[in-house]
């Protein structure tokens, strides 16, 4: 049996870098913190120049032995190919692929198959898979999309307690929370004012929360981005029986807002992101021997 080819992937999102290398038989791991290179391109360079080193260590691999195995590196951030060819050269491998970090999560998910993910954590993005191809949507960020995330729900209920403070909308035990631990309006503004997509999105868990409570405002915003996630499924073109894989912290989580004929698609994904990028590494390196 021919042995196992030597490939390595990344997963790099917002708030996790993960790194993956396959050799001689064995998978070795290294997870190191987020890598965004839009958000800022040198500390996300930092991160997997790290990430990379210490992954050497734990295989006992000279430097110069694992810059020579075939890498695919998938990164938040990396919005065309002028940036993708920026983190290329940056990094000595004599044969990479550097895309953002969308693809390898749907390759993990869906494997060889064809179908739909949904992934939804600190930010979200929507993918599908067919027999002519892949197409995205979503994933652009805080300010002006990544709608059903994270820091979207954050964002919300925040602006949520004010607007109840302020009589627009009825006050909720989630709007009362919110205020007292802020320490009322002013604080729930200066909170806002520096807050990253991280922060808001710490504040997902208790929404989520307080939506199975029956919390009005929070059931309004799971109802909200569910109704996006569907909007989202059918721009991409999903057809009742297709797959659909929920991915992410919070993606299962939409699983009971969600419309019956999705539920009936929902399956489990194949793998993870970072499975993905291997797969994508190992098809690259069949490329470049040919």
């Amino acid at each position: 049996m021919a042995e196992p080819r030597a490939v390595l992937g990344v997963d790099g999102g917002g708030s996790t870098c993960r790194v993956a290398l396959l050799w001689q038989g064995q998978r070795h791991e290294v997870i190191g913190a987020g890598a965004n290179v839009t958000s800022d391109f040198d500390a996300a360079l930092a991160v997997l120049r790290d990430c990379l080193a210490a992954l050497g260590e734990r295989a006992q691999l000279r430097p110069e032995v694992l810059w020579a195995v075939p890498a695919y590196i998938g990164l938040a951030g990396v919005l065309d190919s002028r940036c993708a060819a920026r983190v290329a050269a940056a990094l000595p491998f004599a044969t990479v692929m550097v895309e953002e970090d969308r693809p390898a999560a749907l390759a993990g998910a869906l494997g060889a198959g064809t179908g739909c993910v949904v992934s939804v954590g600190t930010g979200s993005f929507l993918g599908r898979k067919t027999s002519a191809g892949t197409k995205f949507i979503g994933g652009h960020g805080m300010v002006l999309g990544d709608e059903a995330s994270g820091a979207w729900l954050g964002r919300r209920a925040l602006a949520g307690a004010l607007q109840a403070a302020d009589d627009i909308v009825p006050d909720t035990a989630l709007c009362i929370s919110i205020r007292d631990r802020l320490g009322g309006v002013t604080g729930v503004i200066d909170f806002a004012r520096s807050a990253g997509a991280a922060e808001f999105a710490a504040l997902a868990p208790e929404i989520v929360t307080a939506a199975e409570a029956d919390d009005a405002l929070a059931q309004g915003l799971l109802a909200e981005g569910a109704g996006y996630i569907v909007r989202g499924l059918h721009a991409l073109g999903w057809r009742p029986g297709e797959p659909v894989c929920l991915l992410g912290g919070l993606g299962p989580r939409y699983a009971p807002w969600l419309a019956p004929e999705i539920l009936a698609a929902l399956v489990p994904p194949r793998g993870s992101a970072l499975d993905g990028a291997l797969a994508l590494a190992a098809t690259l390196a069949e490329r470049a021997e040919r």
